[in-house]
């Protein structure tokens, strides 16, 4: 075992992925020389060159496309998105190329390409440097999602997804990046479509994934001082959502509050509550909780974008209300 940083996690993963296959590239903006934004790329293009480490253009929807072209033709792409906001600039090419080629051409062509890099609600990184994506992808068919939260599940995911076959868009939120874990010396890798049971209860099932995923976690300890017993699940996979983990919890705890920091309208937390009355409305003892970010872009000041996103306090407080059965 050895202790690694979320981002050094990362690049082990696409380093031993290129090392085994070489059909695996990166391209991006200063993924080469610069070593990428957060440096999970750093020194790469040393040991592969600078046509496996590529770095590209200020021009998402051309190097995007690109990748979409080098995928269909026995490539395996990682796009890095210095922000995973500017990723909007390449939207018709992850839509309507990257997740619909492989259904529009009959199966001829397979897109195993990986889509990565930081997003969320950073330190006063302004409005366009805080988007969160997953709201504006979960509704494209041919995508999956999946949201990595700590350095173990970072790596194991991100190896996974850059043999997927298919369009893999991987959030990685930009405040874990110094994030430290204990990493096995084997290589191993995590489902992409798999939940996480984080910590087994009784009281009410908490949904969340990402950064709230340490916020849900801050409120357990809380909770756990004064008696309550919630079971925490982070779904890591966004799309497809695994019911085959979060229906089980939800029979046995029969109250659900949804945590995450995608706008409400829209956002994860709104298909899941539909999905949850859709399949287990018997189930419930109480309606479903959303808790999410406020619908406004993220204010530059500090103490307006904590306001924002929501906060371990105010989990706690809506654990005891719900189960104490006030909600």
């Amino acid at each position: 075992m050895a202790e690694t940083l979320l981002y050094n996690a990362l690049r082990e993963a696409i380093d031993e992925e290129m090392g085994r296959d070489p059909t695996v590239y990166v391209l991006g903006e200063d993924v080469g020389h610069y070593g990428g934004s957060y440096k999970v790329t750093k020194d790469l293009y040393k040991k592969y060159g600078e046509l496996r480490v590529l770095d590209t253009p200020i021009a998402e929807n051309s190097f995007t496309g690109m990748a979409v072209g080098s995928a269909m033709t026995g490539l395996r792409p990682i796009i890095e998105g210095m922000n995973m906001g500017f990723l909007l600039l390449a939207f018709n090419q992850i839509a309507n190329n990257a997740g619909m080629l492989r259904y529009t051409s009959g199966g001829n062509f397979k897109i195993p390409m990986v889509i990565r890099g930081p997003g969320g609600v950073g330190r006063q990184l302004g409005a366009e440097h805080s988007q969160r994506l997953e709201a504006y992808f979960q509704g494209v068919p041919g995508l999956k999602m999946v949201a990595c939260s700590t350095p173990y599940n970072a790596k194991g995911l991100l190896k996974a997804a850059i043999r997927d076959d298919n369009p893999v868009l991987f959030f990685e939120h930009v405040l874990l990046y110094n994030l430290k874990q204990d990493l096995p010396d084997e290589e191993y890798i995590l489902p992409l479509n798999r939940a996480e049971i984080v910590r087994p209860g009784k009281d009410v099932t908490i949904l969340t994934y990402s950064r709230m995923r340490h916020h849900v976690m801050q409120a357990v300890k809380t909770l756990t001082k004064e008696g309550y017993d919630p079971e925490v699940i982070d779904l890591i996979s966004l799309k497809p959502l695994d019911f085959e983990t979060i229906g089980p919890s939800i029979q046995k705890t029969h109250r659900v509050i949804i945590v995450e920091e995608c706008m409400k309208s829209g956002g994860i937390g709104a298909e899941l509550t539909a999905s949850i009355n859709d399949r287990l409305f018997d189930e419930l003892d109480a309606p479903v909780l959303r808790m999410a970010s406020q619908d406004i872009p993220t204010p530059y000041n500090g103490m307006l974008e904590n306001l924002t996103i929501v906060q371990p306090p105010q989990i706690v407080e809506a654990v005891k209300k719900m189960v104490g059965g006030k909600i």
